[in-house]
């Protein structure tokens, strides 16, 4: 039996957009160069992958279960091609990280001095997004690599990975505000008050708003400010306010199912084999 990472790859490509003609943009091929990989590739499978009677072509019960098998050769081939890019002895010249505020290491400092005594002629850049912006940021091939909240799935081009560590979020209003003022806030004390939240370039109104009114800001350092001077309140990384917060300047607030422990994933592609570095750094960061 014999098939391509080509066909493989279209059929994914296809499952994930729900139409040929989708995948085939997302490829940069023509549909009919789509169509006949995945027609060759059922006839090497020898069965049928999608349903193709309706308008948009629907996996069949064998497609679903070979959709999971083709997804991890791809995944397979791009660790061996990550592999094969750290035994190969050079390294990239450039390293990007999309970095979520989401991620904090106590060896964070550690990790920068490595990559300076390992990598000292390559140029690292580190971005601050957030959630679907790191995404996007990875994907486009604007990072490399991506550390995130943890997301409930990916787009099939990505790979990911969960951190060994967790991290923790709070509820937090300056100390100025009525909210900081109550022994305990209701969802009714939340969402009479502002919120403030993080503003998103790639997907603005992604996740529920849980206030009647909101101001927004791209970072999470910036809602800080803002709740600081008594504008609202916002969630944001425990670290943060231990690091940045002025002495007394907050208050954490005391509500159902908070704080929360979230955990961080780390994200790149499987369309391109990280170089020497990347793959370092992510199995730096993967490291208990």
């Amino acid at each position: 039996m014999a098939y391509s990472l080509d066909t493989l790859t279209a059929f994914v490509e296809a499952a994930a957009l729900g139409s040929f003609s989708a995948a085939a943009r997302k490829l940069g091929k023509s549909q009919s160069t789509i169509s006949e990989a995945i027609a060759n590739l059922e006839i090497d499978l020898g069965v049928a992958l999608f349903e193709r009677s309706g308008r948009q072509p629907v996996l069949t019960a064998a497609g679903h279960a070979l959709l999971v098998q083709a997804r991890g050769v791809l995944s397979a081939n791009e660790k061996l091609g990550r592999l094969a890019s750290r035994l190969a002895g050079g390294h990239e010249p450039r390293l990007t990280l999309a970095l979520s505020d989401t991620f904090q290491s106590e060896e964070w400092e550690s990790i920068l001095a490595e990559i300076d005594q390992r990598y000292p002629d390559m140029e690292f850049e580190c971005l601050i997004s957030e959630d679907a912006d790191v995404v996007v940021t990875v994907q486009r091939g604007r990072a490399n690599l991506g550390l995130l909240a943890a997301r409930g799935s990916y787009p099939p081009d990505l790979a990911s990975a969960t951190l060994p560590h967790l991290s923790e979020m709070v509820l937090v209003a300056g100390a100025s505000h009525p909210l900081a003022k109550l022994r305990e806030v209701t969802d009714e004390d939340i969402y009479a008050a502002r919120e403030l939240r993080i503003a998103l370039y790639e997907s603005p109104q992604e996740g529920p708003t849980h206030s009647s009114r909101c101001w927004s800001a791209p970072s999470y350092l910036m809602l800080l400010e803002m709740a600081v001077a008594g504008f609202g309140w916002t969630r944001m990384p425990r670290w943060m306010i231990t690091r940045f917060a002025p002495p007394g300047s907050v208050v954490e607030l005391k509500a159902a199912g908070w704080p929360k422990r979230i955990a961080v994933d780390a994200l790149w592609s499987n369309q391109k084999a990280l170089g020497p570095a990347g793959s370092w750094l992510l199995e730096r960061v993967l490291k208990r």
